[in-house]
């Protein structure tokens, strides 16, 4: 079983794969270059080429029941949700069959604010509560994914 990390842009890649490890699980680090495989020497480093979606197409392709993939992207969180696996935004943030829906609108509505000039397309600060949450969150669908 895996915890799939979309690697590029993860702000909690180190608590993935800590939590991952203790869990019994192989953390797979997905992205399109610039990994240090000596940063991460327990987990397994899986380089594509730069392209659209070709980081987030791997991630698919390896998901499956059991795995959770940690995502900042809905439209990728949606697709593993499909292939049976569970998914978690970098903040804690769980992505499920029942949610999902309403964050694809959600992230559509933004986007369409964003383009109109309405908002401007700043995101928060990632804190110490976010990365506190992510763990735990982590750490729960673990448990849960192991039944």
């Amino acid at each position: 079983m895996h915890v799939l990390i979309d690697a590029d842009a993860c702000p909690v890649k180190d608590e993935a794969i800590e939590v991952a490890l203790r869990h019994g699980y192989t953390p797979v680090l997905v992205s399109n270059g610039g990994m240090r495989p000596s940063r991460y020497p327990d987990a397994q480093i899986v380089t594509v080429p730069a392209g659209a979606d070709v980081a987030d197409d791997r991630i698919v392709e390896m998901a499956g029941p059991g795995d959770v993939a940690i995502t900042a992207d809905i439209p990728l969180a949606s697709r593993v949700l499909e292939k049976g696996a569970a998914a978690i935004g970098p903040t804690g943030r769980p992505f499920t069959p029942e949610t999902i829906g309403e964050a694809l609108s959600m992230r559509a509505f933004s986007q369409h604010l964003r383009e109109s000039g309405e908002i401007k397309g700043y995101n928060a600060s990632f804190s110490a509560a976010d990365r506190s949450r992510f763990r735990q969150a982590l750490d729960r669908a673990l448990r849960n994914a192991k039944g």
